[in-house]
């Protein structure tokens, strides 16, 4: 028969067995560095601390109230540790290089190494935490009663100890047991390698007994998952309804997943007792799997505990009175060994964490205050103080879990306490999240935000849990304050219709959010502010790390060793300043303190007292710089203003520099458009005074009376008639080239065969051709190509290009080769001859107007506008028209047209 006092023996046993396992553990991982205490499988054992007597006891009795909801506890973590890449690798990456040491260590340093903040967020997370602590003695002394009243007799030694006196002595040797192990060194970022190795024990304990409980009640008892579901649903019990994924389904998974982050011992273990970063990685996948495990069988335990205990059962402790009903007295005490587990490996860590918080950012900014903080004592005053404090501290806090113990054990439910504490430390998130992502986050924003956050949690969540103990409490949960309706705790702000926890989740990081963001907008960022801004969001960039915060001053190697000494200890200090010298390469005693140096010693410094002491202690002692660190930002603000001015000048200057070349080119083109102009009217002149002096001739010796025969007469009328027709032809080709260039002439492209239009010209040209003697070879031809032109203007580029073939051919057995084909979307003709070709350095002159190619040194006739026109119509249509290289010895002119 199991019994109390065994119990309490197994108890006693077990929390020995932890002290040696905690002290072999820590002589290990300091003996080697490469100990299994440093692998992964320890590290994501010990974030199982979040597994606490909730989850091992209120699990089950969550789900046997509220269905499919206990699966939120798990939810929130899981999402997390799966995308551990965005959030916690950065946390850790900062917590590394930033020597944190706390999460109130962490805000603090991320917003200009505020200890105001650092109080603040102290005492809420004291606050936050005590429903918790007093979670883990009411599971505790819930379970040692359950097993008190299995049975006759087997309620022993505890025959008139009420729960209060119990949970007392229990508070009192886990305080013990967390002195003596928790506070053995001052440094806080030092990892707490027995204790880890402590705690990854205990995962495995209660991770034991709940899978052993849930294989003995769902086959041993119940027949299997089908027969329990089978038997809970006959008995008309529901784990599922319209409402299990509302609103509160998923306001209990953001807590869950903000208290992964956010809680002071998950912080403790996820991030200052990271060894390596690495271990993220094993752990982003390991952790949901121990979570799976932990929650498979809570649902079945949950379901046979509601169809077969009795009426009234206390569903909190089905894991362990289930057992004791089946007479399983050796299962029974391996449940309660694990509830043990859970309950105890919370309260040790978490009374680590704060109480590092209070002696960092509480008691040491008192004797930094005071004129005797630093120069007095024997070296060891700082060491030992920091020592008492957390000792004290530790002391405190489980009293303070042991009184609202007291005050509110009236509730048989352990998940609504967990809850109080989950919602009171997601009052951090959003400091955290802005401070990791958001350059402009502000001190005053976030203190602002955290502060209200707190206030709105404080009433609406934390008050209420006093109602059923306090008058008071109760008058104001249904009249309000002052009779105000309107600022009833459970309907803020006239809200109602909601559930409790989301009515308080909902006001409490929504004013949390808006006060960080309206606050932030609004204020400036001191200097400090903004160097740690940088450096927590672009941690992983390279040079994001300064090397330190302070101007070279006054203080010299002596009286930074002597602050070193005080807080980090002889040795620890002694190998500091060595090593600094080591790298400088002189004596420790000529080491001249850098900027740099001071930085490193700050860190070191903050890893035992925190990042707002650690930085308040050096600045005493760096005193007498000539100027500060602001009146430097300052400067530096100056000098990057004059540095943007000066940009914007140069931008400036280079635009002015770009304008007047573009100024300078346009005025060369107008000049060279000028000279294309008289050039052209020159040519026009030319070409109009040619055929007008012939026309004058001749006609004046028509109208002279003298003897001229027919024969001279009709010779002379001819060539008038002929000039005219030149000249005509000139005009017109002037006009039409005019109309072109200016876009005057009415044109409208449409689809056209162009294989037609070249085998038009072709014709056209045909009897040109005979008259020449000319061959025309006929090459690749395609068949019809659409192409968008004119019809009849692609006719006369054609003919205009076969006709200069036959003008400058002056081979005795003249040749034309005609080819077309279509390639990479273009219609291309090759129209190519063998005559003298065109001089090189005719080449770039041939399409100009009143450029015509020469020919035995003569010129043809022509007026030179032909090719020029020829490659307006062809610009016109989208194509090109140019020399192409040819097998011929002559000239080629190549047409490409783009197909449609």
């Amino acid at each position: 028969m199991l019994s109390a006092d065994f119990v309490i023996i197994s108890a006693v046993v077990y929390v020995g067995l932890l002290f040696v396992l905690a002290y072999f553990g820590d002589r290990r991982a300091r003996a080697s560095k490469t100990s299994f205490l440093h692998s992964p499988a320890v590290y994501t054992l010990s974030i199982s601390v979040y597994c606490t007597s909730w989850t091992f006891y209120g699990a089950v009795g969550n789900a046997a109230r509220s269905g499919l909801e206990f699966l939120t506890i798990y939810l929130g973590p899981t999402i997390v540790f799966v995308g551990w890449w965005f959030v916690l690798r950065k946390l850790v990456r900062i917590g590394r290089t930033q020597a944190i040491t706390s999460i109130a260590d962490l805000l603090s340093s991320r917003y200009g190494k505020s200890n105001r903040l650092a109080v603040l967020i102290t005492l809420i997370a004291v606050i936050g935490i005590t429903p918790y602590i007093a979670l883990q003695l009411k599971a505790i002394t819930s379970s040692i009663q359950a097993v008190a009243a299995s049975s006759e007799g087997a309620r022993g030694s505890l025959a008139g100890v009420d729960d209060g006196a119990l949970a007392f002595g229990i508070a009192a040797g886990m305080a013990l047991f967390t002195i003596l192990f928790g506070t053995r060194n001052v440094d806080a970022k030092e990892q707490h390698h027995g204790v880890v190795a402590a705690i990854a024990f205990e995962a495995v304990i209660k991770l034991t007994a709940l899978l052993a409980v849930g294989i003995f009640v769902t086959f041993g008892l119940g027949g299997g998952f089908e027969a329990i579901y089978s038997r809970a649903a006959a008995a008309g019990i529901e784990i599922y309804s319209d409402n299990t994924f509302g609103s509160r389904f998923l306001a209990m998974t953001i807590l869950s997943g903000a208290a992964i982050i956010c809680l002071p011992r998950q912080f403790q273990i996820t991030v200052v007792e990271n060894s390596n970063e690495n271990h993220l990685r094993t752990a982003g996948w390991a952790f949901p799997a121990y979570l799976l495990l932990m929650s498979i069988f809570t649902m079945p335990i949950a379901l046979y505990g509601l169809t077969n205990m009795p009426a009234g059962a206390n569903p909190d402790m089905f894991v362990l009175t289930l057992p004791l009903a089946a007479g399983q007295s050796g299962l029974a005490l391996l449940a309660f060994i694990g509830g043990f587990s859970s309950a105890t490996s919370m309260i040790i860590v978490a009374s680590i964490a704060l109480s590092i918080m209070v002696s960092n950012h509480i008691i040491m900014p008192i004797v930094l205050r005071s004129s005797s903080g630093i120069g007095q004592g024997d070296g060891r005053g700082v060491t030992r103080l920091l020592l008492i404090s957390r000792r004290i501290s530790i002391a405190l806090i489980l009293t303070l879990g042991f009184l609202y113990f007291s005050l509110t054990g009236d509730s048989d439910a352990l998940a609504p306490i967990g809850l109080i504490s989950f919602a009171g430390v997601a009052q951090f998130l959003p400091a955290i999240l802005a401070g990791l992502y958001w350059r402009d986050a502000s001190l005053k924003g976030a203190a602002t935000g955290v502060f209200v956050g707190f206030v709105v949690w404080a009433w609406t969540m934390f008050l209420p849990s006093f109602e059923t103990v306090s008058p008071v409490v109760a008058r104001l949960m249904v009249e309000g304050p002052w009779g105000i309706g309107f600022l009833r705790p459970e309907h803020l702000f006239g809200l109602d219709g909601l559930d409790p926890l989301v009515h308080s989740v909902f006001w409490s990081l929504f004013l949390n959010v808006f006060m960080l963001v309206v606050v932030s907008l609004f204020t400036t960022q001191s200097a400090l502010e903004r160097i740690q801004a940088t450096v927590f969001v672009d941690i992983f960039r390279r040079g994001a790390v300064p090397q330190g915060n302070f101007i070279r001053g006054s203080a010299t190697a002596n009286d930074l060793y002597f602050v070193a000494e005080r807080v980090l200890g002889e040795r620890r200090a002694a190998a500091l300043f060595e090593t600094a010298a080591r790298e400088s390469g002189v004596e420790p005693a000529q080491l001249d303190p850098s900027p740099e140096f001071i930085g490193r010693l700050e860190r070191e410094l903050a890893g035992s007292i925190g990042a707002a002491s650690a930085h308040v202690m050096l600045s005493k002692v760096v005193s007498g710089s000539d100027v500060s660190l602001e009146e430097v930002m300052q400067m530096a603000d100056e000098t990057q203003q004059v540095i943007q001015y000066s940009q914007q000048l140069e931008l400036t200057s280079a635009e002015l520099r770009s304008t007047a070349q573009k100024l300078e080119d346009a005025n060369a083109q107008l000049r060279e458009l000028d000279g294309q102009k008289d050039d052209f009217l020159s040519q026009v002149s030319h070409e109009v005074r040619t055929p007008m002096t012939s026309i004058r001739s001749f006609s004046e010796i028509l109208l002279e009376p003298g003897d001229l025969d027919d024969g001279q007469r009709q010779r002379f009328v001819s060539t008038i008639h002929q000039e005219s027709l030149r000249l005509t032809k000139l005009l017109d080709e002037i006009l039409d080239l005019s109309a072109l260039e200016r876009g005057e002439r009415a044109w409208e492209n449409r689809p056209t065969d162009a294989e037609a239009a070249l085998a038009r010209a072709l014709g056209v040209c045909d009897a040109l051709l005979r008259q020449r003697g000319m061959t025309v070879e006929l090459g690749p031809r395609t068949r019809a190509a659409m192409v968008d032109g004119d019809a009849d203007r692609l006719c006369q580029v054609f003919i205009n290009l076969i006709s200069n073939a036959v003008k400058y051919n002056d081979a005795e057995q003249p040749v034309m080769r005609v080819s077309s084909l279509v390639r990479s979307g273009h219609y291309v003709v090759d129209i190519a001859d063998n005559g003298g070709g065109i001089a090189k350095g005719e080449r770039k002159l041939i399409f100009r107007k009143f450029s015509r190619g020469r020919h035995n040194g003569t010129d043809q006739s022509g007026a030179g506008l032909g090719l020029t026109i020829s490659r307006q119509i062809i610009t016109r249509m989208n194509g090109t028209l140019e020399l192409a290289p040819s097998a011929l010895p002559g000239a080629c002119f190549r047409v490409r047209l783009p197909v449609i």
